[in-house]
């Protein structure tokens, strides 16, 4: 998985936060007056998603002269592919595992194990269920002790 610029991520997190996976997608303009605080010229714009393009992070569709832009994966696919990544990076993997599982709060714990839980079982799992991700810790938790 490739880890993002600065200016890279800002432009994925407009693609994240805007457009649901059933849209058609953001013109090079709604990402530019997205970012308009940061004062970036149209051309940059359009650079950075050609590029984000050619490393498969983002699909475009031709929509007359103009393309429309969306991710090609949800922001919590590709951040659980960069903690996979890290695990790769050399060491122990079982070591990292449980030094990370011991830095998790206790709430971000009973997540964990719902998921493991719902692994174990063969369900769908529980980031399926889970839209909203900052809201989704405080359900996943409910769901967690209501087992």
């Amino acid at each position: 998985m490739t880890r993002l610029g600065e200016l890279e991520r800002a432009v994925m997190d407009v693609l994240w936060d805007s457009v649901p996976g059933t849209s058609d997608g953001v013109t090079v303009r709604e990402v530019a007056d997205a970012l308009r605080g940061r004062e970036l010229a149209y051309t940059t714009v359009m650079t950075v998603l050609d590029r984000l393009a050619g490393k498969g992070m983002v699909q475009r569709e031709r929509e007359g002269r103009a393309w429309r832009y969306r991710a090609a994966a949800s922001r919590e696919a590709h951040i659980a592919q960069l903690m996979l990544d890290a695990l790769d990076l050399g060491g122990s993997r079982d070591a990292a595992l449980v030094r990370f599982a011991r830095s998790v709060t206790g709430t971000e714990a009973d997540v964990l194990r719902a998921a493991l839980g719902d692994e174990a079982d063969g369900a769908a799992g529980l980031t399926d269920r889970i839209e909203d991700p900052r809201a989704g810790r405080a359900r996943a938790a409910d769901e967690a002790t209501d087992r």
